[in-house]
């Protein structure tokens, strides 16, 4: 906005036609009385201020205030008389109640939560907890905040620091955003390891070596159960033997006593210290990154406790995954890291693309996919997304991505476990299978996201709710139990797909590679082989790892511990992969002149890959529980280095979002959005239906709307309006009876202007006004006035009763909306919050529209 929109404009031509307006409610200056007082008209009066040249409205409705001018120094004269004496100037105000006169001779200005209101009333401009924040407020305070700082550059060398410091604070703030989530990221990967190799032994040199490590001095080439001699296991260290009745019992029993242990801790720290800590905090991201305030959700206790508990829980063998809770991580770090910055720590708009970014750097430090990570932001998360938030999330990932490879935890050169790369091209046909495999992954993930959110709803409704360090011991206990005794089950999720998504070759020694084949020359092609009785164990054992997982990922997901969906997805999918992959394979072999494989297994080496099938069907499944696209395909890409299976993991991944849209309309995220009652309005869905703004707001037809006048309410009066109602907010009019809009004013702000007002006026008390315009009122008897025109909002977004829903549902997606108000030919008629947006359209698609709790 420009400090002088109109100044073109000849002042007193201006004033003239003013004053020859037929309307006969308008004067266009108070004019001097005989005596030499201001008289203040009646009437509504139309004032040109002189500093300012801008028109203010406002109307005369208390007869117990008169209004005095300000003097501001003027050099235009009217009519012969200087106006600095008959001009009632009123200061040029905002969309938000915003002073703009000069303060300090340097052309400052003062703007509703930034400065003076700041000063004057702490605590403007925040929110409360469990509230939706007002985008476009925040928006224009950061602009008005940025347009400060530039003028005020020239003015000295400090102002032109500040002004640099304030221009490259957000590269910075996502520098150490990333810095701080890759070594975050890389403590949580090396605790997790090592806890986990602790339910199947020790390394007696150095207790704080996992397996790997502790083999690392070995002479022995591999580093399979019983070949390392520097690591014991349980059962060697109880019965001096690894092999055995009395040595299978006893890591059976260490391995379910360490994951009692391990659960225990993780549910108890989460339930003592950060409630907020639990579950996979996707779906709550989404939620804040959409304008929702969750206080304590990305605090400094709630990242402490996720990082601790991550670890502890994916070594207990629960099936769940790091890699969601590493989001929610990352959020954290850059939640907190943003109060260093009061840009960004101040504005919850601007904070939030501060959070954008750090959760591009949470993906990217999980599966080593900085730009997979920028694309999950911007197509999963995101809600605002502008494109210096683009170039900062790949920065921020990119950063990430480099301190984890620094800290290299995995020990393998690369940033993820279970890093393959394949080179053998795909066959045309295999196009089929894939689609195949894309098809059963979105049934899967139906199946699945169904399940959990009804689990998950009975959870919340029954008494298993009030005992959750019980109901993890116990999903603990059963799930180690079953896990034990199937090899697939028993090891870490992460070298599962590791081993699903690897090629047999000669160092393999697992009976998936049991094939026909003797190894003579090294460097020669695998040849096609049948598949020997091995592989047909391990089928089984696969099949019932698939059940096992699936099931025990219903019950997991959603416990009060910290747990992610990705890893147990993609390990749902790569078992259901693998097996179609060694079927095409065994097909492949027993009919090698077969027209669909177009010749190319004729030649007797191995034509078909089952570790490509086994990425296929991970990628299908996780897509279809998660309903990404775009992300899914360029982070299996990075995961894997294969650039030749883009187009098979796209056609996998676009197969599973139309199976998993036709048969449930919501991914896992949002379903648990929907579960939970949080505002979030997805701006992907469309709203198809016939409704007017008159149909939705509050309240209804031949209801009383509760307003504050703007000049004719006691602060008793508006005290017993905040006692007698819950609004969050309130319009502000010109009187009772005529309820045309001046502004909306939030209920927070009215506490805070009125709890100010008591400590700071003196003889301020119930009886006193509370005045919502510029003009400044002249006690004759009473106590002193209540200014509160700086708290007003004095551009809200409104719309007519007969506006159409579908644009009002479009105005909240796309400006962010907390409300707006409703009017008819300029009278104020109704409010509707984006809460009765989302009711409504619950309501619309036959849905229970009181699952919306907040607003």
């Amino acid at each position: 906005m420009e400090k002088f929109p109109l100044k073109k404009t000849n002042l007193a031509s201006a004033t003239t036609s003013i004053n020859q307006a037929t309307n006969p409610s308008y004067q266009s200056v108070n004019k001097k009385s005989k005596s030499g007082d201001q008289k203040l008209l009646n009437t509504t009066s139309l004032s040109v201020t002189s500093d300012d040249e801008m028109i203010d409205i406002t109307p005369n409705t208390n007869p117990n205030y008169q209004y005095t001018t300000n003097s501001h120094h003027n050099n235009n004269h009217r009519n012969g008389e200087d106006s600095q004496d008959t001009v009632r100037t009123s200061p040029m105000h905002s969309a938000f109640g915003c002073d703009f006169n000069d303060h300090d001779g340097m052309g400052g200005i003062s703007f509703s939560g930034m400065t003076d209101t700041s000063d004057d009333i702490p605590g403007i401009g925040q929110y409360e907890d469990f509230h939706t924040i007002d985008w476009q407020r925040d928006l224009a305070k950061d602009r008005m905040r940025h347009r400060y700082i530039v003028k005020r550059k020239q003015a000295s060398i400090w102002h032109l620091i500040q002004g640099t410091h304030d221009a490259w604070s957000g590269w910075l703030c996502v520098l150490l955003v990333g810095v701080c989530t890759g070594v975050v990221a890389g403590v949580v990967d090396i605790g997790a390891s090592w806890m986990t190799d602790l339910k199947f032994g020790i390394c007696p040199q150095a207790f704080w070596l996992n397996r790997e490590q502790c083999c690392w001095s070995s002479n022995e080439t591999t580093f399979d159960i019983g070949n390392c001699s520097q690591w014991l296991t349980w059962s060697e260290i109880v019965t001096s033997s690894r092999f055995g009745f009395w040595a299978y019992v006893v890591s059976y029993f260490f391995y379910i006593v360490w994951a009692l242990l391990f659960a225990s801790l993780a549910a108890s720290l989460v339930k003592m210290f950060a409630p907020y800590a639990c579950g996979s905090g996707i779906p709550e991201i989404k939620t804040i990154l959409s304008g929702f305030i969750i206080r304590s959700y990305l605090g400094k206790w709630t990242l402490l406790i996720k990082s601790v508990g991550i670890m502890l829980s994916v070594s207990a063998g629960l099936s769940l995954g790091k890699e969601g809770p590493m989001v929610h991580i990352a959020s954290c770090i850059g939640n907190i890291l943003s109060y260093l910055f009061p840009k960004y720590g101040t504005n919850e708009a601007k904070k939030r693309e501060i959070l954008s970014a750090a959760a591009a750097a949470g993906v990217s430090v999980a599966f080593g996919a900085p730009i997979g990570g920028v694309l999950f932001s911007l197509e999963e998360v995101s809600y605002y997304f502008p494109l210096k938030t683009l170039w900062r999330s790949f920065f921020c990932a990119l950063i990430a991505a480099f301190i984890l490879r620094s800290i290299n935890p995995f020990g393998n050169q690369h940033s993820v476990l279970f890093f393959v790369e394949y080179n053998k091209p795909w066959i045309f046909f295999e196009l089929v299978p894939f689609v195949g495999l894309g098809i059963m992954g979105g049934c899967i993930a139906t199946l699945f996201i169904k399940a959990n959110i009804w689990w998950c709803r009975y959870r919340k409704n029954s008494i298993l709710g009030q005992y959750p360090v019980l109901e993890v011991l116990s999903v603990t206990l059963i799930t180690a139990i079953i896990a034990f005794p199937n090899p697939y089950t028993r090891m870490n999720t992460s070298e599962l797909i590791f081993l699903l998504f690897s090629q047999c070759g000669i160092s393999n020694s697992d009976p998936l590679c049991d094939y026909n084949r003797n190894f003579t020359d090294v460097n020669k092609a695998i040849e096609i082989a049948a598949a020997g009785p091995g592989v047909y164990h391990a089928i089984w054992l696969l099949l019932l790892a698939l059940i096992m997982k699936l099931i025990m990922t219903v019950f997991t997901f959603g416990m009060k511990v910290p747990c992610g969906l990705f890893i147990p997805s993609l390990a749902l999918g790569a078992i259901m992969g693998r097996i179609v992959g060694i079927g095409m394979e065994q097909l492949a072999y027993n009919y090698p002149k077969n027209w669909i494989f177009s010749g190319e297994c004729s030649t007797g080496e191995n034509c078909i890959t089952p570790g490509l099938y086994a990425m296929v069907g991970a990628a299908a499944v996780l897509g279809g529980v998660t309903r990404m696209t775009v992300s899914l395909v360029v982070i299996m890409f990075e995961l894997t280095g294969g650039v030749l299976y883009i187009v098979p993991l796209m056609a996998a991944a676009m197969a599973s979002k139309w199976v998993g849209d036709a048969l449930g309309r919501q991914g896992i995220y949002d379903a648990h959005i929907a579960l939970n009652g949080y505002p979030f309005l997805d701006s992907k869905d469309e709203f198809q239906h016939t409704t007017l703004a008159a149909d939705v707001m509050q309240p209804k037809r031949n209801e009383t709307l509760s307003v504050i006048t703007q000049d004719s309410m006691t602060v008793d009066d508006i005290e017993t309006l905040l006692k007698e109602t819950e609004h969050n907010g309130y319009p502000v009019v010109v009187s009772k009876e005529n309820q045309y809009l001046v502004g909306f004013v939030k209920r927070r702000d009215i506490n805070l202007g009125i709890a100010n007002g008591k400590r700071m006026i003196d003889g301020l008390c119930g009886q006193s006004m509370a005045i919502f315009t510029s003009a400044q009122p002249v006690q004759n008897l009473g106590p002193p006035a209540l200014k509160l025109k700086k708290i007003l909002d004095m551009a809200p977004i409104t719309v007519t009763d007969q506006t159409p829903m579908e644009t009002v549902v479009d105005m909240f997606r796309k400006l962010g909306l907390r409300q707006t108000l409703v009017t008819h030919n300029g009278r104020l008629l109704g409010v509707i919050t984006k809460k009765d947006v989302l009711r409504h359209v619950k309501q619309m698609d036959n849905e229970d529209p009181n699952t919306v709790l907040f607003n």
